[in-house]
């Protein structure tokens, strides 16, 4: 059994069982994906709740892991040669844990390639833009008497949709089979539901994309998946 005593993380999320994958998470989109990816590969793991406030994403535990101060992030027991691997960001993680299954991340070369592409897509622009317009939208940024700063990301984000639903044209998931590329990209469509945000980015024009997101809010992993892990610690 791995020893993750040496983990100062550990210390204030305590590993009941250190022989598996330890997750340090909060249910947002970027938490999800690694709680979906790993229902979806049947990897087992353990969940521990990181809440968003600086008691528990600053604190010297969690930054020993991530000193960017962001979740989510892992411990692998049994990462690379045998040896415990930490990682944090999100679509690092998920590439790791594809690979590491062998799951989700195609058959060949172009595959991958093609699975890798979308990923950076949302990564580098459906994240951080529909982050922004959360931002402007719904909370702080909404009050303020500017509203050029708001508009700027509701164009923005339709313009990102715009790209998917074009992309989806006659396709069931973004790059061929279901992959990783597809659990970074569906968290942050259903985040549009909760900056209430939908109408004023006219989701219901983009079909294509809101039927890709109903399928994707159907699958079995995915519906557990985006419960983990509880809001609240346990």
């Amino acid at each position: 059994m791995a020893d993750l005593s040496t983990f100062k993380i550990n210390d204030k999320w305590p590993a009941k069982d250190p022989s598996v994958l330890q997750l340090y998470s909060f249910p947002t989109p970027n938490g999800v994906k690694v709680s979906i990816a790993l229902e979806e590969m049947g990897i087992p793991y353990e969940a521990h709740t990181v809440t968003l406030a600086d008691a528990d994403v600053k604190s010297p535990e969690f930054l020993s892991v991530n000193p960017n101060n962001k979740i989510p992030a892992i411990i692998d027991p049994n990462g690379p040669d045998g040896a415990p691997l930490a990682l944090f960001e999100s679509g690092a993680i998920l590439m790791y844990l594809a690979e590491k299954s062998g799951k989700l991340i195609g058959t060949t070369a172009a595959d991958k390639a093609q699975i890798l592409q979308w990923l950076m897509f949302q990564m580098g622009g459906l994240g951080p833009m529909f982050g922004q317009l959360g931002f402007f939208y719904k909370f702080a940024g909404s009050q303020w008497e500017d509203k050029r700063p708001q508009q700027r990301y509701i164009d923005e984000a339709k313009r990102l949709l715009n790209v998917l639903n074009g992309a989806l044209d006659g396709k069931t998931w973004i790059a061929g089979d279901f992959s990783v590329a597809d659990i970074a990209i569906g968290p942050w469509l259903r985040g549009l539901d909760f900056y209430g945000a939908k109408e004023a980015v006219g989701f219901a024009d983009h079909t294509n994309v809101a039927a890709y997101l109903d399928r994707f809010l159907d699958r079995p992993a995915v519906i557990k998946g985006l419960q983990i892990p509880p809001r609240e610690p346990a």
